[in-house]
């Protein structure tokens, strides 16, 4: 009987969390910041890992909330803990502009790969760049390959346009030049499919 009461209250307790998500979300819709900071405030609290995420988005922009990057941080490294991995794009990113962290390519590195794991298109291609570019790794074009690759498989445009660079950028790679350029043509048709 204690277990079934137990589970209820968490039950109603994950519900009202996710409705104060929600709330937040229309409020934001709405045009109002500053209500939806409050509403994903309360549901950060109670750890809706979205919620931190977007709340942290806010501080980021200054919308409804003064400006403050280390606040962003902090909300996005809460969220991506949580398993909310668009946030551990957003937090690698501050670390590379050293905005309310210090910058560290290592630690971007590892968010990036956390959500490129996660299939986030965007992480993909950055950290697909940062091998390319030997930014905080060793250059290693076959690795900003395979990772701007899959951001481009998973529709990030910036990602298909950037390896058509890199293939054009390389003499050696007539053979894959093809099959990649194939398959781009077939990833943004079934994109125009959707």
């Amino acid at each position: 009987m204690k277990k079934a009461v137990l589970l209820s209250v968490i039950l109603l307790t994950t519900g009202f969390c996710e409705d104060l998500f929600e709330l937040g979300v229309e409020a934001y819709n709405k045009g109002e910041f500053d209500k939806a900071a409050k509403q994903w405030q309360k549901a950060c609290d109670d750890n809706v890992a979205r919620a931190c995420h977007n709340l942290g988005f806010l501080y980021e922009d200054a919308q409804g909330v003064k400006q403050d990057y280390h606040k962003a941080a902090e909300l996005y490294k809460r969220s991506c803990d949580g398993g909310f991995v668009g946030s551990c794009l957003n937090l690698g990113v501050l670390y590379i502009k050293d905005r309310g962290v210090e910058q560290d390519y290592n630690k971007a590195i590892e968010l990036y790969k956390k959500a490129c794991d996660g299939d986030i298109a965007e992480a993909c291609h950055n950290l697909g760049v940062l091998y390319a570019l030997g930014k905080g790794v060793r250059q290693d074009y076959r690795l900003a390959k395979g990772y701007i690759f899959k951001a481009c498989a998973l529709g990030f445009q910036d990602g298909c346009d950037y390896l058509n660079k890199m293939i054009a950028a390389d003499e050696n790679d007539e053979k894959n030049e093809i099959i990649i350029k194939t398959m781009i043509k077939t990833i943004n048709h079934l994109k125009q499919i959707d």
